[in-house]
């Protein structure tokens, strides 16, 4: 079933979420490489090299998914019209602000919490946790983000 558009702002909603998924899309294909590369004998050189421009597109794209959970939130009312639709983007941005959150972490510990030893010593002890579910998560956000971007055409 298509809706078709009924003005200039369910247009705008449309491009808005189909952003989203892209933008789901583009950070897994940033996170999955890292699964990869741990496999290789020379991946902590090559991870550092690639570090800095992670950390920086996993923080904005973290506030991004974050944005995304306030959206879901504020049109709570799509569950009653769109609820395929609403799932898919609350489901995605969650993806997307975990990831994010998951890459950015670097430049956290670097910025925010390089003053106090403690609360480093447990956000480097959180990351080791984190660190083996990236590349999965980053294989899950890629599935979604192409279900975001499918299911806004199909259903929006």
């Amino acid at each position: 079933m298509c809706f078709y558009f009924k003005n200039k702002q369910t247009l705008t909603i449309k491009n808005k979420i189909m952003t989203f998924g892209i933008t789901l899309i583009l950070l897994s294909i940033i996170a999955v490489p890292s699964l990869l590369l741990s496999k290789k004998p020379n991946a902590k050189e090559l991870l550092e090299k690639i570090e800095p421009y992670q950390g920086w597109i996993g923080l904005i794209l973290c506030f991004y998914g974050v944005w995304g959970i306030i959206f879901s939130i504020l049109n709570l009312g799509w569950l009653t019209t769109f609820p395929i639709w609403w799932v898919t983007l609350l489901a995605g941005s969650i993806v997307q602000a975990v990831l994010g959150f998951m890459l950015g972490f670097s430049l956290i510990n670097k910025y925010v919490l390089s003053k106090n030893d403690a609360a480093k010593e447990k956000a480097i002890a959180l990351r080791e946790k984190l660190a083996p579910k990236q590349g999965k998560l980053g294989i899950v956000g890629l599935f979604v983000g192409g279900w975001m971007i499918v299911a806004s055409i199909l259903f929006f």
